[in-house]
């Protein structure tokens, strides 16, 4: 898994894990912390200890082509899980979510919740999306958009800093206080 700063992450491991062992599997969970480095060490180490699966919530879905490739020599099944992981053919299964979808969720709750059905606004809005280096970050931005823009477009949301795209608004690492600053530089600047 990724990182242990969410707990998201620590409870689908312990969920992994439980159900894993239920069904008399041997489990290694591991936490990267949000470290590259320290995700391919420990990748790594499970191929050479002799893993038979690989199950891999990638922090950048870039950089495990090397190192799945080894494992993929050594007849270890890959699952890339909820993170896309890219640029290899090494990869056995993906399994996600409709991230998309989640996009359009967030999204309608934050219409519902302004009640801009209802004829409420115009609103000031400033967007952020997820980590540029996480696939699922560009389904999560389009499916909110594709509810928010008729909003923007009609003035109804109004993103008073002008900045739209994942290019300007993804947050590296889904980091709060990277996002946080950025708020204040928002809030500082803008309003």
């Amino acid at each position: 898994m990724p990182t242990k700063s969410s707990a998201r992450w620590i409870d689908d491991g312990n969920n992994m894990v439980k159900v894993l062992k239920e069904r008399g599997y041997n489990t290694d969970l591991q936490y990267a912390e949000d470290d590259i480095p320290n995700q391919l060490s420990q990748v790594e180490n499970m191929v050479t200890k002799g893993a038979k699966a690989l199950v891999i919530a990638a922090i950048d879905g870039t950089t495990l082509s090397d190192v799945l490739k080894q494992a993929k020599a050594k007849g270890i099944t890959v699952i890339a899980y909820d993170r896309l992981i890219r640029g290899t053919p090494n990869v056995d299964y993906y399994a996600t979510f409709d991230n998309f979808q989640v996009g359009v969720l967030q999204a309608e709750s934050l219409v519902q919740g302004l009640g801009l059905k209802d004829g409420k606004g115009p609103f000031n809005i400033e967007l952020f999306g997820g980590s540029p280096d996480d696939n699922n970050a560009y389904f999560f931005y389009n499916g909110a958009m594709s509810v928010l823009k008729p909003y923007i477009d009609s003035g109804k949301l109004v993103v008073v800093s002008g900045q739209m795209g994942m290019d300007k608004v993804a947050t590296l690492r889904w980091d709060g206080a990277t996002a946080q600053a950025r708020m204040d530089n928002l809030l500082s600047a803008y309003y």
